[in-house]
């Protein structure tokens, strides 16, 4: 059937498309999406022409390939289903991962039916993002009272701040140079939030820890955020690495800062989970979606806080190019697929 679908054409160009949608399979679901989050990370890469974009291989071709299809996470109804298909039916609503389309044919394992009647579709689209942020939180194996830092505010951060918060962390320390990011993290739950730039910095967060901080989740991907990270840590402490490391030109004296503290480690990137059952720390998409679900019902978390715009795929162009230009591009934006037109 008929579908539109934003698509990146070209270096710096996104164009909404006329494409196809095609019916499910044995174990498929067909879903009318209603809105879908932009990951702002991931498609500025895609956006720009990265060329690092791809985690499972590296590539010396300097050269970016196009057209590319972006989008992952997404929430709407469900349109039509394959004949084996028995957790959902049509009419349900779903958290899906699929692309920024108004109709997506996925497997079932790419839906996550919303049993609470009281959680709005718009704050649903998060859900398969908000996984990333669980599944850093759970690697760094996080005990009830211990201390956390996040480096990096956008939305997987704020996500991490409002997880370590539900799970019992104390203090929730939150880092980035963006003053309204850090506000923001201090009304998402952080008990503290520090600039990274300060010349004190990894002294106050020594100060405010105890003497250095348990855990850690970084989110920026950068080098010498993850160098800092490291400095605030005491000794046998946990750091996962959520944010997509894509410069991999780091200097990082682990002898001093991993090696003799008993520092440990872990990659965090999404697909670095089991995909059918989960296992301690290491839990499946389709259960994280079920507990950021649960978190929403339970009143754990609050992701309204986190959404600042609301868009029609027909402006996708002027939205990728803020993302790009503008510093002050907010962490959470959705693309409404109501609201398209013909």
């Amino acid at each position: 059937m008929k579908a539109k679908q934003i698509v990146f054409t070209d270096i710096k160009k996104a164009e909404l498309i006329d494409t196809v949608c095609d019916l499910p399979k044995d174990n498929e679901v067909m879903v009318k999406v209603s809105y879908t989050a932009i990951s702002c990370g991931t498609e500025k890469a895609n956006f720009s022409g990265d060329i690092n974009v791809d985690a499972s291989r590296k590539t010396d071709d300097n050269i970016p390939k196009f057209p590319r299809y972006l989008g992952y996470s997404g929430s709407g109804i469900v349109y039509k289903t394959g004949k084996n298909i028995t957790k959902v039916k049509e009419g349900d609503r779903v958290v899906i991962s699929g692309y920024h389309k108004n109709y997506c044919t996925v497997n079932e394992n790419a839906v996550t039916k919303i049993t609470d009647d009281n959680i709005c579709l718009k704050e649903a689209s998060f859900g398969r993002i908000s996984t990333f942020s669980l599944a850093g939180l759970r690697k760094t194996r996080l005990e009830i009272g211990e201390s956390i830092i996040v480096m990096g505010l956008g939305i997987l951060g704020m996500f991490a701040v409002q997880f370590a918060k539900a799970a019992g962390a104390y203090p929730v320390i939150a880092a980035d140079p963006i003053k309204e990011r850090r506000d923001l993290a201090l009304m998402c739950g952080a008990d503290f939030a520090f600039d990274v730039n300060e010349e004190n910095f990894v002294e106050n967060v020594k100060k405010v820890s105890g003497g250095g901080v348990h855990t850690a989740i970084e989110v920026t991907g950068r080098g010498e955020a993850f160098d800092t990270v490291l400095d605030c840590m005491r000794p046998r402490g946990r750091v996962a690495l959520l944010g997509c490391t894509r410069n991999s030109d780091f200097t990082i004296d682990y002898y001093r800062k991993i090696h003799f503290p008993g520092i440990t480690v872990v990659g965090a990137h999404t697909c670095a989970r089991p995909e059918i059952e989960s296992c301690a720390n290491y839990w499946t998409h389709e259960d994280d979606t079920k507990t950021f679900l649960n978190l929403i019902s339970g009143k754990r978390i609050d992701v309204s806080k986190m959404i600042f715009e609301t868009h029609s795929p027909n402006d996708a162009q002027k939205v990728y190019d803020r993302l790009l230009n503008d510093k002050d591009f907010p962490i959470g934006v959705v693309f409404d697929w109501e609201n398209i037109g013909e």
